[in-house]
Order: C-alpha cells, then sequence, then structure tokens
C-alpha cells in the first residue's frame, strides 16, 4: 500500500484511493484557513486543494488542467488538484500559502 507524507505526518492508502479523500480521512486538510468551508467538494473547479506532489501520479483529468491554467494558478508552478488525483505510489504532498495554496516559492 502506498504512503503519503504530508505535513509530517505519514499514511498508508490503499492504491488508487482519491489524494483529497485519503488525507481528509486522516484528519488532514489538502485547504488552507476558510477554504476548507469554501471549495467545490471535490469536482476540481475551485483549485482550493492545489498541492506540490513529489512521486509518480495519475495524469491530470481535463478539468485539472483547465484549472490550474486559470488565475491565480499557473500551470509552470506544477501544482495539483488533490482532489483529481489517485494515490498509486508513494508521494510527498506539500501545501502552499494562499487561499488555494497557489503561493509556489
Amino acid at each position: 500500500m502506498p504512503i503519503v507524507k504530508y505535513k509530517s505526518q505519514e499514511i498508508e492508502v490503499a492504491s488508487g484511493t482519491n489524494l483529497k479523500r485519503a488525507l481528509t480521512s486522516a484528519n488532514l486538510s489538502p485547504y488552507n484557513g476558510s477554504s476548507k468551508y469554501l471549495n467545490c467538494k471535490g469536482l476540481g473547479t475551485c483549485g482550493t486543494c492545489a498541492v506540490s506532489i513529489k512521486g509518480d501520479t495519475t495524469p491530470k483529468t481535463s478539468v485539472e488542467k483547465w484549472r490550474l491554467n486559470f488565475p491565480p494558478h499557473h500551470e509552470e508552478n506544477g501544482l495539483r488538484l488533490a482532489c483529481q488525483v489517485k494515490v498509486m505510489n508513494d508521494l510527498v504532498v506539500e501545501k502552499h500559502a494562499g487561499f488555494w495554496g497557489h503561493q509556489v516559492q
């Protein structure tokens, strides 16, 4: 089973599990501040669950490609939407600053 490392915690998840669901099931949030309440509930349209991921992931969905090319996001930041990623391998996930987690340093 893959291991997801996030906020200095490690969680083991079944292969194919949605990353957002895996994190929230472990009481870890892929959101910053009030975006925990103001989000699209996993549809991929709001962009508030954007994270950096190290490790092999599933390809971007069409809605994810669209949303990550729409402000405040920019494709060159290399972010992914946790609600659109399926965990297939070990991953290291990082949340950045900003309402949408878009402030990559």
